[in-house]
Parts: C-alpha cells; sequence; structure tokens
C-alpha cells in the first residue's frame, strides 16, 4: 500500500553545511508492498534477497530524491561486495560514465550534482563531507567490510580529491546496534587477531556475546584521522522503522527490502 513519504533521518553537523543535501532513509514512504514495505530501494541486480519490482524500486528512488530536493537522475548505487573498494566518480551527473556499474563498497566524488547512495539492512551507512575540500563520500559497512578497511578506503580516496582527515565530517546512520548484534564465540577472533583492542568491542554480559558494530566503525575512522557520529538507531530493534535482514532471517524469510541513505553536493 502506497504510503507517504516520510522525512528521512539527519544529522545536524551535515545539515549545516551550505548547499550540502543528505539523509538516511527508513523503510517507510514507498510503494512496495509485502516483504518490502514500504520504501525499497534496492538495486534489481540483487534479486536473489529483494525481488521486488523495477516499477516499485525506481518510485521509491524518485520518492527519496525528490524529498531531499535531489535530481533523481543524478542518483549513483554501487553492486556492493562487502569489500574494500572506493569508487572516485569524476565524471557529472548528466556523464553515461558516472553511471556505469560498479563493483564496490564506498562512493566519493566532488561533482556537483552528483547524489551518492548506499542500501543496507543491517550494515552501517557512513556519511562523509569535507566542506573546505567541496568533496563527500559514502560507505557501505558491514563487518568484512569494516575489518576489511572500507573506512580507510573511503578517506583515503576523499583525500586524492583534496580531503583532509582532519576536515571531514563523518556520520554513522541507522544500522543494526550493540544490543542486538548477537554473535557466536568465534567471531571476536577475527578482529583480534586485527589488534588485541578490539576485544572492547564485544559484551558478554548478559550472557550472550554481541559485538557494537558502529563502535568499531568509529574507531576505524579514527585510525584515518576523521571523528564520527553515530546517530544512534537500531535498524534490528526499530522494526517499524527500517528494514533487517537479520530480522527478516529469523522470522524464516530472509526477503527484506534496503533503505537508502543519500549525500549530495548541491
Amino acid at each position: 500500500m502506497t504510503q507517504p513519504i516520510v522525512s528521512p533521518f539527519q544529522a545536524s553537523s551535515l545539515s549545516g553545511v551550505i548547499g550540502l543535501k543528505h539523509g538516511f532513509f527508513g523503510r517507510q514512504g514507498g510503494v512496495s508492498e509485502g516483504h518490502y514495505e514500504s520504501l525499497n530501494c534496492a538495486a534489481q541486480a540483487d534479486k536473489r534477497s529483494t525481488p521486488d519490482t523495477v516499477a516499485n524500486v525506481a518510485e521509491n528512488r524518485i520518492r527519496a530524491c525528490n524529498n531531499l530536493g535531489i535530481w533523481p537522475g543524478g542518483l549513483v548505487t554501487m553492486r556492493q561486495v562487502h569489500g574494500n573498494a572506493t569508487s572516485v566518480i569524476t565524471t557529472g551527473p548528466n556523464d553515461d560514465k558516472t553511471h556505469e556499474p560498479r563493483e564496490a563498497d564506498a562512493l566519493v566524488t566532488a561533482q556537483s550534482g552528483v547524489a551518492l547512495g548506499l542500501l543496507t539492512a543491517d550494515c552501517a551507512p557512513v556519511l562523509l563531507v569535507d566542506e573546505n575540500a567541496g568533496v563527500i563520500g559514502a560507505a557501505h559497512a558491514g563487518w568484512r567490510g569494516a575489518l576489511g578497511g572500507i573506512l580507510g578506503s573511503v578517506v583515503g580516496a576523499m583525500e586524492t580529491l583534496g580531503a583532509k582527515p582532519k576536515n571531514i565530517q563523518a556520520v554513522i546512520g541507522p544500522a543494526i546496534g550493540p544490543g542486538s548484534y548477537e554473535v557466536g564465540p568465534e567471531f571476536p577472533e577475527l578482529f583480534k587477531a586485527q589488534d588485541p583492542a578490539n576485544d572492547a568491542f564485544f559484551s558478554d554480559a548478559s550472557g550472550q556475546l554481541r559485538f557494537d558494530l558502529p563502535g568499531y566503525i568509529a574507531a576505524r575512522l579514527l585510525d584515518s584521522g576523521v571523528r564520527a557520529l553515530d546517530l544512534g538507531h537500531d535498524t534490528f530493534a526499530e522494526d517499524t522503522k527500517f528494514f533487517s535482514y537479520r530480522r527478516a532471517s529469523i522470522s524464516g524469510n530472509p526477503e527484506t527490502g534496503r533503505q537508502l541513505s543519500v549525500i549530495c553536493l548541491g
């Protein structure tokens, strides 16, 4: 059932940047139905887990862009693979090369009108801007990508366009929260092999081991010289607001939508 568009979650730190538009959308305000109700913005290339219709996804993306005052034709997304590759966009929103399919987990640009888009359903969307340099970035950070270096990758790519880590503002959007991310006993070893101090991102106070994904992401950004704000929304716990792949899987049907996060200059 079609629902009225709901304004996205925003960070005051980014809202204060002149000429910058951004938003972390939830699941409300679109036209999709069933498991994908309602603002499912998943790319059709991901049909294995999101077999929504092409028309629904297109309409939902248009609604989201219009809500932010962004030209829908300028929206760029990726084939996200939980890796550490960042794609640098140097062409404008009307150039066909801007919209060529790309396999990556982060995008950066200094081009006005190019809207960088992320699709998530428990992984963390991270939006970044260096206002002085006029450079923006967007990173899809699940545990694999975060552990593999996607945060350092996106910051490094922004530097190639003139950004400086000390001037970058980063915001971690809605993701599975530290109180919801249950993991097995073998999971922490992957992180402690990188750095024993990463044990700090795991808690078993309630008898069940849990992982603080946003906290770990913030730490990796800080390693690159960037301080991050975490909006603190839990996609797993806030079931009416967000899609959650883990919540859907636990319910017995892993089919679910993806929410869109966007950042754009101009």
